[in-house]
């Protein structure tokens, strides 16, 4: 009998970059038989993987930019892949820079060029979107391992899913016990994106396409709250950006609205966006995961086109896209009425849920 195998895919993204690969990581556990292995960089890496059912173990990289000579963690996964030298590996990662990165790892660790096959080696369609092309990435199969697995296909779907365990699940509900949340409709808004902030303070609108106006969000809380009186509006975010999203609170000066950034490590937030009523949102990482827990979702664009990144939902009238390319390069072009007339007409969120399947892991 052969030896089973696990799959290894690579990608140094972003939090919204490594929610669209979940498809891809489905699609090669279908082909393999196999969970994944996979390598990422940052804490998001591991917060978003730990305990999902496609990927057996998550290696992730704080930094991937240092010289090895001061990296001993980038050694540790030079050690780790050299015990990952007869399994295929599914690099996609599209950007130059941290793609070299990766190939010098993978020389290190004496995987051969023909147990590979790279992102950008596939065309990316004019209006293709972006899991389309990870997807055709999962049903390539490297030259070394063809004999085994080119023949093998496997149809899976097209929307990233996650899995809630129990103790994530528990640990949101003290936390909306605790904050007084708990019993009201939960409306989450993400103002932010990863643009916003710099190192001397937060980035001027001219110079960010996902700026929206201040008065703009306040519009809508209030239409919000004039529909829902019982509703907490929820100000999402990174720490980082919690000061930032203080001052528009303070600025709204509406009330049942709240600052919640420095209380949303991504497992948290996965279990609030599996309850909460709706989030409103630039198009931004968790916009992705909301749409993949099921929340409905009102969702801005910029200068990217929603073509290629639209937030993708099992029920696709959940997710209401404004903006972007060819109609606007800006989320200040929306005004505030179309995103009031949005989220009025997003399904309910008991229409629209999907099962989810709480996986306990306190054996």
């Amino acid at each position: 009998m052969s030896k089973p195998i696990r799959p290894l895919v690579i990608r140094f993204g972003r939090v919204g970059d490594m929610i669209l690969l979940q498809p891809l990581l489905r699609r090669l556990h279908a082909r393999y038989g196999e969970p994944c292995e996979l390598l990422g960089i940052g804490k998001h890496s591991l917060e978003l993987y730990r305990d999902q059912p496609d990927v057996a173990r998550v290696m992730s990289l704080l930094s991937h930019h240092r010289p090895f000579a001061l990296s001993p963690e980038q050694w540790r996964v030079v050690r780790a892949l050299r015990r990952m030298r007869d399994v295929p590996v599914y690099v996609s990662e599209p950007q130059a820079g941290s793609l070299a990165r990766i190939r010098l790892l993978l020389k290190l660790a004496g995987i051969p060029e023909d147990h590979c096959v790279f992102l950008n080696d596939i065309p990316l369609p004019e209006a293709g979107h972006w899991i389309e092309h990870l997807l055709t990435l999962a049903d390539a199969t490297p030259p070394a391992f063809r004999d085994r697995f080119e023949h093998v296909n496997s149809t899976s779907s097209h929307v990233p899913a996650f899995e809630i365990t129990a103790q994530e699940r528990a640990d949101c509900d003290r936390w909306l016990a605790a904050r007084g949340l708990a019993g009201h409709p939960l409306v989450l808004m993400q103002p932010a994106n990863k643009r916003t902030m710099r190192w001397n303070g937060v980035r001027k609108a001219s110079d960010d396409d996902k700026s929206w106006p201040i008065e703009n969000w306040a519009k809508v809380v209030a239409a919000i709250q004039a529909k829902l009186p019982d509703a907490r509006i929820l100000l999402c975010g990174s720490p980082a950006e919690a000061n930032y999203l203080e001052s528009i609170r303070t600025d709204m000066a509406q009330p049942n609205v709240e600052v919640v950034a420095r209380d949303l490590p991504l497992p948290r937030l996965r279990a609030l966006l599996a309850v909460a009523h709706s989030m409103i949102s630039v198009d931004t990482g968790p916009a992705h995961l909301a749409a993949a827990m099921g929340c409905p979702l009102v969702v801005m664009f910029g200068s990217v086109a929603p073509s290629h990144w639209m937030q993708r939902a099992s029920f696709p009238e959940a997710v209401h896209a404004l903006g972007g390319p060819p109609r606007s390069r800006r989320v200040d072009a929306i005004k505030p009425d179309e995103v009031i007339d949005a989220w009025r007409g997003l399904p309910s969120r008991i229409a629209t849920a999907s099962p989810i399947r709480h996986a306990d892991t306190s054996a």
